[in-house]
């Protein structure tokens, strides 16, 4: 139960009924991350246009690692409603059951390259409060394993949206009983 009163469809602004109403017919149902953001017109078209081009849309980095960053960032923000949305859309985007149990179990536990493990260890301490701490080599040594300059964007920026969208869902106990 959120700790403040959402936004069910029925009383949403036309334009955001419009832009939900595709994820409704899909799903059957909204999530509370949606009624929340649907509570400010700015909120949700700011965060859908996140959505849409860091997470949805075919970008440098594949789906599989997006969704990895997705669990393991919300995994360690103790996020659990993102991380239970997020189990079930990286299956519909192609991964396995036991991908994501590995997922979810920290990134020294994936079945990957040494190459993916450490831009997922960069986009763990890019969502961290540790952050401030990262360094010219750190980046480097993601180059020297052949990650371009924007790959590595792409990674820190999915890791920032992670942040924001955990922090809302937490702040507001979405996705508790």
């Amino acid at each position: 139960m959120a700790y403040i009163r959402l936004c069910p469809y029925e009383e949403m602004d036309p334009e955001i009924q419009e832009r939900a109403r595709p994820i409704l017919e899909k799903t059957g149902k909204l999530g509370e991350i949606f009624e929340l953001l649907a509570l400010d017109k700015d909120l949700y078209f700011a965060t859908d246009a996140m959505v849409q081009s860091f997470l949805l849309q075919e970008t440098l980095l594949p789906y599989k690692t997006k969704e990895r960053i997705a669990l393991l960032v919300s995994l360690a923000n103790n996020c659990t409603m993102c991380v239970d949305v997020h189990k079930n859309i990286a299956k519909m985007l192609g991964m396995s059951e036991e991908e994501v149990e590995e997922t979810l179990r920290g990134v020294e536990a994936i079945h990957a390259d040494d190459r993916e493990k450490a831009l997922l260890d960069f986009a763990l301490k890019a969502a961290s409060k540790e952050n401030y701490k990262m360094t010219q080599e750190e980046i480097d040594a993601l180059k020297a394993l052949g990650w371009s300059e924007m790959e590595i964007l792409e990674a820190a920026r999915i890791a920032a949206y992670f942040n924001y969208i955990n922090t809302l869902s937490n702040v507001f106990g979405l996705g508790k009983s």
